[in-house]
């Protein structure tokens, strides 16, 4: 069986669950609930939540009070998660907070208050479109939208592969010259129109193992 490291927020684990439910022989070990090892992991998983506290910015952002309900705790756990991850090159994917962390942690800085991403008929409404890089594999032409923050300066690490049609905020980024890593500023979660998404990602797991 493999396993996946995470920390999933109580009222987001329903929704996670009906993709962890199409793969039986994967085991989610969240560390919101229980100690756990990343080394015993196959892959790791970021997922949306508050923001990143002020501490972990490479640089103080120019406004830091617009920092909404940071959880220090959690930022320490999902930074050492990323950085093993990178290290050992574990699929790696990166949801709305967590396309935050992954790039903070190789190095990016975040505009921490953007308008208009975060109205609550977007939350779940697949309503706002996207244009792609080139030969994207992960192609969502409309996704949804719950963040109050995004990616400003984009870590070297990474390759931007979607933005806002309007506005250019950056939703979509992958890792380069890496086996398997993906960022999303959007919430797959939240819609079975992403399942492609969750399978790929589950798919790497019994092909990549940790180097000890």
């Amino acid at each position: 069986m493999s396993e996946v490291a995470t920390w999933i927020r109580q009222s987001d684990e329903p929704l996670f669950a009906q993709f962890h439910a199409r793969h039986p022989d994967v085991r989610i070990a969240n560390a919101r609930r229980t100690s756990v090892d990343l080394a015993d992991a196959q892959g790791v998983m970021i997922t949306g939540g508050p923001d990143i506290a002020l501490q972990f910015h490479n640089e103080p952002p120019r406004d830091p009070w617009l920092i909404r309900d940071a959880e220090p705790e959690r930022d320490a756990w999902e930074f050492a998660a990323v950085r093993f991850a990178c290290e050992h090159r574990l699929p790696l994917l990166c949801i709305c907070k967590g396309v935050q962390v992954l790039n903070v942690a190789l190095g990016g800085t975040l505009l921490v208050d953007i308008p208009e991403h975060d109205a609550p008929e977007m939350k779940s409404a697949n309503v706002q479109p996207l244009r792609h890089a080139s030969g994207v594999r992960h192609r969502f032409e409309m996704v949804n939208s719950s963040h109050h923050q995004a990616l400003d300066r984009v870590a070297a690490a990474l390759e931007v592969e979607a933005w806002h049609a309007g506005d250019g905020i950056i939703e979509q980024v992958r890792l380069r010259d890496y086996p398997w890593g993906i960022g999303v500023q959007f919430h797959p979660e939240r819609d079975l129109a992403y399942a492609s998404l969750f399978d790929d990602f589950f798919a790497q797991l019994s092909r990549r193992s940790p180097s000890r």
